[in-house]
């Protein structure tokens, strides 16, 4: 059994988006329903978010940013970045605990007390951009993680397995000039939601020219197609690239029974994209991998799909093949 750390802090459901809006505190807590119901809360090393210190957020986003962003809570607006960025007075405190709650578990598994983690956390953050506030993200934690990474623990290339339904426009925006992480991503391409990017010609510029990979999925796509795309894509991606550590934005509104898409994975298409991250983190670095909670909006199907996400981490879940 590994040691599987699990990120998740009460202080999270504090960030309230309005009524009807899909990110919702509702997530969470039936994620934590879940893992609980499962028996697993036992089996995981419950890791506690502590604010994070600013020096790590601007290593990814402007000081403009983050002022920008705090003043607009102690004003009580009701939105920033987009409209779609519905928060309330307390959103960036929680932000700034969901970053330093993502950092802290990189520093566990960096010390070697943990394997390998997950961290159940709102905001999410893979729409985040250098300087702007998008899609229902503020900050982007899987971006700050691989910096982090990189400048605390003097890591020298990070992957970034990306497959949350929607392209993930700010972590690709933020090091798509930057050769030591590569970003990966599957997702839904044309959608009739945002963003609208991650198109196969978009590799990268500059130094970072191919260590930027999409793979736009068409609507009504299923497992086959995705498994057949990442197998053609990611694997032989990272055979290459060989991360040192595997950072996965993990998003689960691909699922079939998610109204926020129109692709149709199976609850068991999720676990076998998951082992093969596993596998790849094996083979490549040391079983390193953080997965962050992204997208997933059904509240029905939420849980099981992180049990079983949590359980690969674990290892153990039955192999799908």
């Amino acid at each position: 059994m590994k040691r599987t750390g699990f990120l998740y802090d009460e202080r999270f459901l504090l960030h309230k988006t309005g009524p009807d809006h899909p990110e919702c505190p509702d997530r969470l807590e039936a994620i934590y329903k879940g893992l609980k119901e499962a028996g697993l809360l036992s089996k995981l090393i419950t890791i506690q978010a502590t604010k994070a210190r600013q020096r790590w957020v601007e290593a990814v986003h402007t000081p403009r940013h983050l002022i920008r962003f705090e003043e607009a809570c102690m004003l009580h607006l009701p939105e920033y970045g987009c409209p779609d960025n519905q928060m309330c007075p307390d959103t960036y405190e929680i932000a700034m605990l969901a970053v330093g709650g993502v950092l802290n578990m990189v520093t566990l598994l960096m010390e070697g007390k943990i394997d390998n983690g997950f961290c159940a956390v709102r905001p999410p953050g893979h729409h985040a951009e250098v300087s702007q506030a998008l899609g229902f993200c503020y900050f982007n934690n899987v971006a700050i993680a691989a910096r982090f990474l990189q400048l605390k623990w003097g890591i020298e290339k990070v992957g970034i397995v990306d497959f949350d339904v929607h392209h993930g426009n700010g972590t690709q925006h933020i090091f798509e000039q930057d050769p030591t992480v590569f970003y990966y991503s599957i997702h839904e391409h044309p959608s009739f939601s945002f963003p609208g990017t991650g198109r196969e010609f978009e590799k990268g510029t500059g130094p970072g020219q191919g260590f930027t990979l999409n793979s736009p999925v068409l609507p009504g796509q299923g497992d086959n197609e995705y498994k057949a795309i990442l197998q053609r894509d990611l694997l032989p991606a990272f055979e290459s690239f060989k991360p040192d550590v595997i950072l996965v934005s993990a998003g689960f509104d691909a699922h079939v029974d998610d109204d926020m898409s129109d692709i149709n994975l199976s609850t068991e298409c999720f676990t076998w994209m998951m082992q093969r991250i596993v596998d790849m983190a094996e083979k490549y670095s040391h079983g390193r991998v953080i997965s962050v909670l992204e997208g997933g909006y059904s509240l029905k199907r939420l849980p099981e799909l992180i049990v079983n996400h949590v359980r690969v981490l674990l290892g153990d879940m039955e192999r799908i093949d």
